[in-house]
This record gives C-alpha cells, structure tokens and sequence, in this order.
C-alpha cells in the first residue's frame, strides 16, 4: 500500500502556534484593568457557590460588581492607543 501524503509544507501557519502580535498586547495592557476586575468578580462568584450568603459575602460581591462598572466606564471613556485592532 503507498502512503498518499502532503507533498509541500502548509501554506498558511497554523493560528495556535503564532505569538500575539505587539498591537495585540498593547490592546491586552489598556484592557487589563477591567480584565483583573473581572477576574476578581469571578473569585468572589466562586466562593459563594457552595455555602449561603453572608451579609460581608453580600457587600463583597456588590463591590466587585461596582468596580468591574468602574471598570469598563473609564475604560469607555478612555481613547484606544490601537486602533483598528480587533472587531
């Protein structure tokens, strides 16, 4: 039996293996504040799924909505430093 296979390498790279782009972690960097507020909400999002909420639990989650608010509103209101860089 041949072995029937690709005779020439890929043409186009496979998009797993390439590095982000230098535009693309500077969009990352001017996101990361709402990144790591989101992250934080998550935790607390977390803790409280396998127990009742407490009133400290309560205040916890409150003020880890208002700050991913916080956030993303200054981060609207901020000018991009890329433009053109995602959709």
């Amino acid at each position: 039996m041949k072995h029937i296979g690709a005779l020439q390498a890929l043409v186009t790279a496979d998009l797993s293996d390439r590095e982000p782009t230098a535009a693309e972690l500077d969009v990352i960097d001017f996101e990361m504040p709402v990144i790591a507020a989101e992250v934080e909400l998550l935790d607390v999002q977390i803790r409280l799924l396998d127990r009742p909420v407490t009133e400290l639990d309560a205040r916890r989650l409150r003020r880890a909505r208002r700050k991913v608010l916080a956030a993303r509103r200054e981060l609207t209101n901020q000018v991009s430093p890329v433009t053109g860089v995602g959709a």
